[in-house]
């Protein structure tokens, strides 16, 4: 057994804070170990339930991470002693337990980070549905339980619990291989991982539902896999540039509600508020993720979200460089909603009648007739050019679209401002 510290105060938030980090490593080693992601996910929970007996008493371990490997590896022992079917693949599992109790590793976290990486790509594979992707990876590398990540994806928690099944049981159906994919498989596999990670934080920046506009904890989930991710890949450009890209966006979140908190759009925000420290250290990251070879996606996004955070206020912000940098990622990523923001910029740099042309352009497009912020950004166009009616249709389209209680109350609040009605819109329609 490792050495532990004494127990000292807030020894219950450090043993959290080591559960959260360690959970990706442990269950990574355990599924390279075993080769099963179901045994793996018990006996990891094992693991964690016997420290939440042993720490609070006697301290978090020197090593907590080599210590919950070590108890891990000797509860899936135990479970396949009593299962005849492993008789075979038990004697060599044993022999290796044994040697990891003796002689545990002197750093976990060394030991472990191409475990996790194969674990990444794993809960990614193109094999597995789209839907089963970012549920597998929320569970088993973010640790969330099947009802946090049921409501991450708008789902009830048996619909979600049967998702986790069926794609674990088609990676042991399929054979797909925890591993991380060679040279060759990286540039189609990667892209699959980076959307993951992005749709997470994106659920995080905006709610689908419930009262509150943000949830912080998806999103500090999606940053805080990034993060490793970068680490396992540190030359990778793309990589750098989504993780610069959360970082930049995130560090804005405690402006972005009032007290009361009601929505507050980028020009009303209290730039005092937001996160420095996490700009500056998103704002360092963008260099790497823009040079030695051309930009990707997510740096081109980077870089437009640096000159926001960089700017005193809106009339200071370089919105011809952000245009721009819109031009370049639609020859990146073309897609309407990169032309909606590109039209959004272009009314700050040429004002709301060149942006409603744009956006006009764009009202046939499939994508966007059930995409809340094309609607606001129409409606506000339309309330600044003094056409309230029009305006005020808009908004109500918007409204109908608006998934968390924050959104609605904002939209209701501007809708009342054209229509002359209560905030509460009872009166409306």
């Amino acid at each position: 057994m490792n050495a532990v510290h004494e127990q000292a105060p807030g020894t219950g938030s450090a043993v959290e804070s080591v559960f959260r980090e360690e959970h990706g490593r442990l269950l990574a080693s355990l599924v390279r170990r075993f080769g099963d992601l179901d045994l793996a996910e018990e006996v990891a929970s094992d693991a964690i339930e016997a420290a939440l007996v042993h720490w609070p008493a006697q301290g978090v371990p020197a090593r907590p991470g080599a210590w919950l490997l070590t108890t891990a590896r000797r509860k899936a022992v135990d479970r396949l002693r009593r299962d005849h079917t492993y008789a075979a693949r038990l004697a060599v599992l044993q022999v290796e337990a044994d040697r990891a109790a003796s002689t545990p590793p002197a750093d976990a976290a060394a030991a472990l980070p191409d475990e996790r990486l194969q674990l990444f790509f794993t809960c990614t594979h193109p094999a597995l549905p789209a839907e089963a992707r970012g549920a597998l990876m929320l569970r088993c590398l973010a640790g969330l339980t099947t009802a946090e990540v049921a409501r991450a994806y708008l789902v009830p928690t048996a619909t979600m619990a049967q998702r986790v099944v069926r794609a674990k049981k088609k990676i042991r159906e399929a054979r797909i291989p925890f591993r991380t994919p060679g040279a060759d498989e990286l540039p189609e596999r990667l892209p699959g991982v980076l959307q993951v990670l992005y749709s997470v934080f994106t659920e995080g920046y905006a709610a689908s539902s419930g009262p509150d506009l943000q949830r912080p904890d998806l999103a500090e989930e999606a940053i805080r896999l990034a993060r490793i991710l970068r680490r396992l890949l540190p030359t990778d450009r793309e990589v750098t540039g989504l993780l610069a890209l959360m970082l930049l966006v995130h560090a804005r979140r405690g402006a972005r509600t009032g007290p009361d908190g009601r929505l507050v759009l980028l020009e009303d925000q209290d730039r005092s508020r937001w996160d420095h420290p996490l700009i500056e250290e998103g704002l360092a990251l963008v260099p790497a993720a823009l040079t030695g070879g051309p930009p990707g996606p997510y740096g081109v996004q980077a870089a437009i979200a640096a000159l926001h955070d960089e700017a005193a206020d809106l009339a200071t912000t370089d919105w011809p460089q952000i245009v721009a940098l819109y031009d370049v990622l639609l020859t990146l990523a073309p897609s309407p909603v990169v032309a909606l923001n590109r039209a959004a910029a272009v009314a700050m740099r040429d004002g709301p009648e060149a942006s409603l042309a744009l956006l006009d352009e764009l009202a046939d497009e499939e994508r966007l007739r059930g995409y809340l912020p094309y609607h606001v950004a129409r409606a506000d166009l339309l309330q600044r050019l003094d056409r309230p009616a029009e305006a005020a249709a808009a908004y109500r389209q918007a409204l109908g679209l608006a998934g968390n209680e924050a959104e609605q109350a904002h939209l209701r609040h501007r809708l009342s401002t054209v229509e002359l009605l209560p905030p509460d819109g009872t009166a409306g329609p």
